[in-house]
């Protein structure tokens, strides 16, 4: 919850100072990052609390996915945007959504045996969100000049942006892995099962 709290309290604070365009703001990294894995915790809480024995075939690897995007975020942040002008102004907020939310996110994955093994192929999957997330960035950036990062921005130059996008899109390849490793060390639980049109039961796929 406080992940929500600190989006919430970000928006109206931004809103109280000037006019807020509702794709500008959620068009963040950062922000659909972290709301994306504090609501798929919430749904496996959920799940955990109302003793389902069947998870959705795709929340262990959404979960896998996301928590390689916080990480990513609190290290671009931490290494690339800290100090910058622009971002989250609210200071417990934004130590919230950088800093400590992707190191609970990492703690999460680490500590807790909740999950299967997961697939080495995963990564090539992960990489579909912030591939397409780049695009739409480098597309506003050249036609209405929205950019979340300056290290996005196309006016430093397209050498300059592929580069940026190449080096982010092998970090999130190398932290999917490292995250997808990390699921190899717990007891690994059985894939969730579906009922086929014949009534038998078979195990859930990516």
């Amino acid at each position: 919850m406080g992940v929500f709290a600190a989006v919430t309290a970000t928006f109206f604070d931004t809103a109280s100072r000037s006019a807020i365009n509702p794709f500008n703001f959620f068009g963040f990294f950062t922000m659909q990052s972290n709301i994306l894995l504090a609501a798929l915790l919430l749904i496996t809480a959920a799940q955990e609390l109302t003793r389902r024995s069947r998870r959705p075939s795709w929340i262990v690897p959404a979960r896998a996915a996301a928590t390689t995007y916080m990480l990513i975020v609190g290290i671009v942040y931490n290494t690339l945007l800290d100090g910058l002008a622009g971002g989250v102004d609210l200071g417990w907020a934004n130590a919230v959504l950088h800093i400590v939310f992707p190191l609970y996110a990492l703690a999460d994955w680490i500590l807790f045996n909740d999950r299967y093994q997961l697939p080495m192929q995963l990564v090539w999957l992960m990489l579909i969100y912030p591939l397409t997330w780049c695009a739409v960035v480098l597309i506003r950036g050249a036609t209405d000049g929205w950019v979340p990062y300056p290290f996005l921005d196309p006016a430093t130059g397209y050498v300059s942006v592929t580069t940026y996008v190449v080096a982010i899109a092998t970090t999130i390849a190398v932290f999917g892995m490292f995250v997808i490793w990390i699921s190899r060390f717990h007891r690994p639980l059985r894939r969730p099962q579906r009922t086929t049109r014949d009534g038998t039961s078979d195990r859930g796929h990516l």
